[in-house]
C-alpha cells in the first residue's frame, strides 16, 4: 500500500515545535540541518517540496530570553513577529548551503475562508514551485487571533496539501506515530502502522495536548489525516529523531503511521467547501434525505430538514448532520437559517407561499455539496 508514496511528485513536510527545539526551548540545530539536507536532496530529485514550519513563537521567546510562553495574546503575537523573521533567516541560511531558494509564505484562516483568496494562495504557491523555489509556510500568528489560541500547523499543513493538490503530507513530530492508546500512560500501547479509517475511538484516545510550546497533539494530526484521506492525498506521521526519516518514508519504508487516502482525488472546489471555509452552522436531516445525499447524489431539499443549529446567512458553509448526529456532508446554503427554520419539512412548491419568494428549490444544490 505504501508503494504509492514512492511515486509522489509533490510533497508537503510539516515540522513541529518539538522537532525544531530541545526540551529547554533552545533550537535543535543538528536536527534542523539534517531535515533541511533531506528536503534539499528530495528537491534535487525533481520532487516539489513545501515546508510547513511551526516554532515562530518559541524562537521569539528564545530571542527574548523567555523560558515560558506568556499568557496574553498581544505578547504571543509579538513573539511570533520576532520569531518569524529569525526562523526564516535560519532556513534561508541552511537551504542556501545547498543552493536552494526559499520563499516565506504566511497564511491566515481568512486566506482559506474566502474563495478568491484561496485561489490566489493556490496560484502563488504553484508559481513558486514552477520557479523551482521551496515555499516555507507558517501560520500568520502575528495577526491570527483564533489560530494562536486554538489553531495548529497540523491542520494548516493539510490545507496546504489541498491547496497545491499534493501527493503526500509528512508530519514530523516527537512521537513514532499513532498508537492504540497513549504510550506515556499505557505500557500495552501498540503503534498502528496503517490506518484506512479514522474511528471515534482513535479520536478519543488522542485528546492529549502537545508540548508547552506546541499548539497541537495527536488529535490535531488525526484531523489533518482526515482531510488528506478525503482529498486523496497520502499522509505519514513519523518521529523526527529517526535517521534519514524523510528519505526513508519517501522510499516506502514502514516508518510511523501511514494514512491510506481515497482512490479518487477531490475537485478543488469540493476541497474548499469541505475544508477551506469555516462551518457557520448545522442542518439536521432525516434518514430519507441522508440516503438521497449519500447514495443517490441528490440535492438537499427542505422536506428532508428536521432542524438547524446556529445562525447563518445565505451563502454560508454549513455541516449536514444525519439522524444519528454524524456529519455526513458540507455545503453552501441557498437560504439563511431564519428562512430554513420556516420552510423545514415543507415541499419546495410551498417555499414561495411561506417566504413570499423562491429563488431556489433546494436548500443546498448538489453542485455546492460535498458528501463524505
Amino acid at each position: 500500500m505504501r508503494k504509492r508514496i514512492t511515486h509522489a511528485g509533490r510533497i508537503v513536510v510539516k515540522v513541529g515545535t518539538s522537532t525544531l527545539t530541545y526540551a529547554n526551548g533552545q533550537l535543535n540545530l543538528q536536527r534542523i540541518e539534517r531535515l533541511v539536507r533531506e528536503i534539499a536532496d528530495l528537491h534535487n530529485r525533481d520532487i516539489e517540496v513545501l515546508l510547513v514550519t511551526s516554532g515562530a513563537i518559541r524562537v521569539g521567546a528564545n530571542r527574548m530570553g523567555m523560558k515560558n510562553i506568556p499568557n496574553t495574546l498581544p505578547e504571543k503575537q509579538a513573539l511570533a513577529a520576532i520569531g518569524q523573521g529569525a526562523l526564516m533567516q535560519l532556513y534561508e541560511k541552511l537551504f542556501s548551503e545547498y543552493s536552494k531558494t526559499v520563499a516565506q509564505v504566511l497564511l491566515s484562516r481568512g486566506d482559506m475562508d474566502d474563495r478568491i483568496r484561496y485561489l490566489n494562495a493556490t496560484n502563488a504557491l504553484l508559481a513558486m514551485l514552477n520557479m523551482n523555489v521551496i515555499p516555507v509556510i507558517n501560520e500568520n500568528d502575528t495577526v491570527g487571533v483564533e489560530e494562536i489560541k486554538f489553531g495548529d500547523n497540523d491542520t494548516l499543513s493539510a490545507m496546504v496539501a489541498g491547496l497545491v493538490d499534493a501527493d503526500l503530507l509528512i508530519i514530523l513530530s516527537d512521537v513514532d506515530g499513532l498508537y492504540s492508546s497513549d504510550p506515556r500512560q499505557d505500557e500495552k500501547a501498540v503503534l498502528i502502522s496503517q490506518v484506512e479509517e479514522i474511528t471515534a475511538e482513535m479520536e478519543q484516545n488522542s485528546t492529549n495536548r502537545g508540548s508547552s510550546f506546541a499548539s497541537g497533539g495527536m488529535f490535531t494530526k488525526l484531523k489533518a489525516a482526515r482531510m488528506c484521506m478525503a482529498s486523496g492525498a497520502s499522509m505519514v506521521i513519523a518521529n523526527s529523531e529517526e535517521r534519514n526519516v524523510i528519505r526513508r518514508i519517501v522510499a516506502g519504508e514502514e516508518l510511523g503511521t501511514f494514512f491510506v487516502p481515497r482512490e479518487k482525488k477531490m475537485h478543488a472546489r469540493d476541497r474548499w467547501i469541505a475544508f477551506g471555509r469555516l462551518v457557520q452552522g448545522k442542518i439536521i436531516i432525516d434518514s430519507g434525505a441522508s440516503n438521497a445525499l449519500i447514495k443517490k447524489g441528490k440535492s438537499l431539499l427542505p422536506s428532508g430538514v428536521v432542524g438547524i443549529d446556529g445562525e447563518f446567512e445565505r451563502g454560508a458553509v454549513v455541516a449536514v448532520i444525519d439522524s444519528e448526529k454524524n456529519e455526513i456532508a458540507r455545503g453552501i446554503t441557498n437560504y439563511s437559517s431564519a428562512d430554513i427554520f420556516k420552510i423545514q419539512g415543507k415541499k419546495s412548491s410551498q417555499i414561495k407561499d411561506i417566504l413570499g419568494e423562491k429563488d431556489y428549490d433546494e436548500i443546498i444544490h448538489r453542485n455546492n455539496l460535498w458528501v463524505e
